[in-house]
This record gives structure tokens, C-alpha cells and sequence, in this order.
């Protein structure tokens, strides 16, 4: 049960610093008119929650969204693992978000299930931990099993690197991008730029109970999976590639022998957002369906509506994209768990980006909820350790729901900023759409 706080640091090399930085404010593609006489620039910024081609595919004006940078948990993905989610859907084109993290969540979880010899949550999920650090390297489901039924114990460094979980249930090492929009509104590959943020020693102590006897197991199968993921909402650009994800994981599950001795289950499930009751309708669907485990949700502020009736009856919640620092220190009978990196890390690496990049007041304009306020709050705190003083940071918040948002954007009009950080979904680009009509938006 995760009651407690627990300490995670974070490291960032130098060089990795130096790569985002080369990408920065001092650029060529930089269209700041400071010094030039014209009107201020104000630079404008996203995070994971916005930052891809569907956000760009709202907008009809070319360079609408031209120059604007953001941050998100992004793994370098190999051009054979794109090929192999293309696969289970051609129509991905290049939106990958969270695909990496959601094969990982299924595989990490069939790998727990195979170490305890058991399908029931409560009696995996001690194992998943471990799954992620201290034995043997392997970096896909047949290897790991490979070292499993020979008794030994697997250090699985999946799609999105080493992972290496810390005591809640996370990782204490993950990759993030830092990605720009280009002239066509879609993001520019060629800018984008890698980081890894943590340290493997943070990782958990405890690498949970000894692996039961392997095939004990056998014919107590299946391990039954639901999805929780969103397909409609304010996140359902995130659903494509977070289903393909978890299909793939499955599949290639299945075509190594499954687990338990039968091939795992998947049963799908839209998550909705906060605006409906579809997550709860999903969670009571899949209560019924005796599944064993669930992937997602999406968004932290879905996954607070459902967590407690999820793990209290006993069935494991992992998510590939929360990223509230609030879940760390949930109380969750132990049985959630995420392979997205939280908040602190982004937090981190968005408020560098900002700083080296020249920006002396930053305005950060985030829908209300689980999402948007605890990753504006470590934003800011990141901004002020960076010696940017309160009176400089000015955070608005507003209701994604809202019909109109001039009133928060004439706000950061007012404000007049070098920087403005959106952190929304679905409702950033008419948000954004706001900013470029008062003239603070990426468009000029």
C-alpha cells in the first residue's frame, strides 16, 4: 500500500542539456521579433497532454501553430517497433504517444503473472516490481520467459528503456521528447530531441517474493486483460496508439505460448473522460467479465474516478500514460502501478527547456483538474528553482468544458509573458486558436 512519500531524484547529464538547449531559442527557425522592432513574440509551449499531429490537424491556417515546442514521455521508438504497431494499425501514420508504454504495461504484467504462477491480481502484482530491475537483462516477453522457466529471475528493459520501478509502482528512469511544430501545423521530426531523466538507483530495494515453482501454473489460466483507454473525449487522439500497443503486446504474447499455460484475453474498453461516466460503465463491464487486470486510464483525472473500485475488488490498474505526482502516494492495496514517468520528471525537463531558452516570465494556462494543476504547480516550482521569482510565474486555470476561453487567455494577454505553457487536451486547440486571435499565439 503506497501511503507514504517516497523520495525519487532526478538527474539530467549534461549533455543531454546541451541537446535541448541546441534546439532552443537562439535558432534559426526562432521567430522572435525581439530587437527587430516588431511585435514581441511570446513563445508558447505544450506538454504531453497536447503535443502531437491531432492537435495540428484542428487548425486550417498554415503556421498556426509554427515554432511551438513541447514536452512529453517519448522513447526513441526503432523503426522495426513502428513497423510492427503499423501493423495492427495502418492508420497510427506518426502518432506513436504511449504506445511504448502501453506494450510494456501488458508484458510487464504477464511477466508477474508467469513469476507467481497465479492470474489473480493480488497475488502478481508483488512481483511487478522486480520485473523491472536486479536480475538477468532481457528485452522482450519470449527472453524474460525464457530466464523465468529456468528459475531465474528477469530484468526486463522494455520498449521505453530500462524502466527500473521505484517503490510506487513507476519508473525511476524514463525517456522524454522534446518536440516543435513545424509551418504545416504537424510536428517536425527533425527537431525533435531525446532525453533521459532519473537514475536507475532509485529503483526499488525489494524485488518481491521468490518466483513460484514454474508450471505450477499451468491450466489455471487465463490472464484476462481489459482496456480502459480512451476512445472517445478529450484524450481520444491518445486511444489509437495506446490500443495498438496493448494489441501488439498480446499478440506477440500468444505467439510466444501466452502464460498460465493458455494465451491471455484482452477485452477492450473506452475509458470516456471526466465529462461522462463511461470509465465506471467500462470498470463494472469488466468486474463482470472476470478480468484480471486493467490497462489505463489515460488521463490521471479518470483514473481517480475509478482507482478505488478497481482495486478494491482485488484487480490490478496499471496505466501507460498518468502522470499525476499524487498517484505515487495513493493509497492502492498495492495493486496500481504505471509505466509513465510522473510529473516531477516533466515538470523538470519543461521548465529547462523554458529557462534556456532566454524566457524571463513565463504565463501557464492549464485546464482544472487532477492533470492540469499538479503539472502547472511543478512547473512553476521548477521556473522558481530556476530563479524566475513568483511575481514573473503567473498560472490561470479554466474549465475544459468551457465554450469560450477569452476571458483566461485575455488574462495572459494581460499578463504579457516571453513564455506561455498550455496544458490541456483535446481543448488545447481552441485555446491556442484564442491566443493567436489576441495575437500571444505561435502564429504571426
Amino acid at each position: 500500500m503506497r501511503t507514504g512519500t517516497t523520495a525519487r531524484g532526478i538527474a539530467v547529464t549534461g549533455a543531454v542539456l546541451l541537446a535541448v538547449a541546441a534546439c532552443g531559442g537562439g535558432s534559426s527557425d526562432d521567430k522572435s521579433a525581439s530587437g527587430s522592432g516588431g511585435p514581441k513574440q511570446v513563445k508558447v509551449y505544450g506538454t504531453d497532454g497536447n503535443v502531437g499531429d491531432p492537435l495540428g490537424e484542428q487548425f486550417s491556417d498554415k503556421g498556426a501553430l509554427a515554432g511551438m515546442k513541447g514536452t512529453t514521455p517519448l522513447t526513441k521508438l526503432s523503426q522495426e517497433f513502428r513497423d510492427r504497431l503499423l501493423k495492427v494499425d495502418p492508420k497510427l501514420g506518426t502518432t506513436f504517444n504511449y504506445a511504448g508504454e502501453s506494450y510494456d504495461a501488458v508484458v510487464i504484467t504477464a511477466l508477474a503473472s508467469a513469476m507467481a504462477q497465479s492470474n489473480q491480481a493480488t497475488v502478481f502484482a508483488p512481483y511487478i516490481n522486480g520485473v523491472t530491475f536486479g536480475g538477468d537483462k532481457c528485452k522482450d516477453f519470449k527472453s524474460c520467459m525464457d530466464i523465468i522457466s529456468k528459475g531465474g529471475n528477469p530484468d526486463y528493459d522494455g520498449i521505453t528503456g530500462p524502466l527500473a520501478f521505484a517503490d510506487p509502482g513507476e519508473p525511476a528512469v524514463a525517456s522524454f521528447g522534446t518536440l516543435q511544430f513545424g509551418e504545416d501545423n504537424k510536428l517536425d521530426p527533425s527537431k525533435t530531441e531525446y532525453l533521459i531523466v532519473g537514475d536507475e538507483e532509485n529503483a526499488a530495494s525489494n524485488e518481491g517474493p521468490a518466483a513460484a515453482a514454474f508450471g505450477s501454473g499451468d491450466g489455471k489460466g487465463p490472464l484476462k486483460f481489459g482496456e480502459l483507454l480512451p476512445l472517445t473525449g478529450s484524450l481520444a487522439f491518445l486511444g489509437p496508439p495506446e490500443v495498438a500497443g496493448v494489441q501488439l503486446a498480446v499478440n506477440e504474447i500468444n505467439a510466444a505460448g501466452g502464460v498460465l499455460g493458455a494465451p491471455v484475453e484482452l477485452v477492450s474498453g473506452d475509458s470516456g473522460d471526466t465529462s461522462t461516466n463511461i470509465a465506471s460503465q467500462t470498470v463494472a463491464s469488466h468486474q463482470q467479465a472476470g478480468v484480471n487486470a486493467i490497462i489505463g486510464a489515460a488521463s490521471s483525472d479518470v483514473t481517480k474516478t475509478v482507482i478505488d473500485t478497481v482495486t478494491q475488488a482485488g484487480i490490478l490498474m496499471f496505466s501507460p500514460a498518468n502522470t499525476s505526482d499524487k498517484l505515487s502516494t495513493y493509497a492502492d492495496n498495492g495493486l496500481y502501478f504505471r509505466t509513465a514517468p510522473p510529473d516531477l520528471m516533466q515538470g523538470q525537463v519543461l521548465a529547462d527547456l523554458i529557462t534556456k531558452e532566454g524566457n524571463q516570465s513565463v504565463g501557464i494556462l492549464a485546464q482544472n483538474g487532477e492533470y492540469g494543476t499538479g503539472l502547472a504547480q511543478v512547473i512553476a516550482d521548477n521556473l522558481e528553482n530556476a530563479g524566475l521569482g513568483s511575481d514573473v510565474v503567473k498560472q490561470v486555470y479554466y474549465d475544459p468544458n468551457a465554450s469560450d476561453f477569452s476571458d483566461v487567455v485575455g488574462q495572459m494577454k494581460d499578463f504579457n509573458p516571453d513564455a506561455i505553457v498550455v496544458i490541456g487536451f483535446d481543448e488545447s486547440a481552441r485555446v491556442i486558436q484564442n491566443m493567436n486571435e489576441q495575437g500571444i499565439g505561435p502564429a504571426r
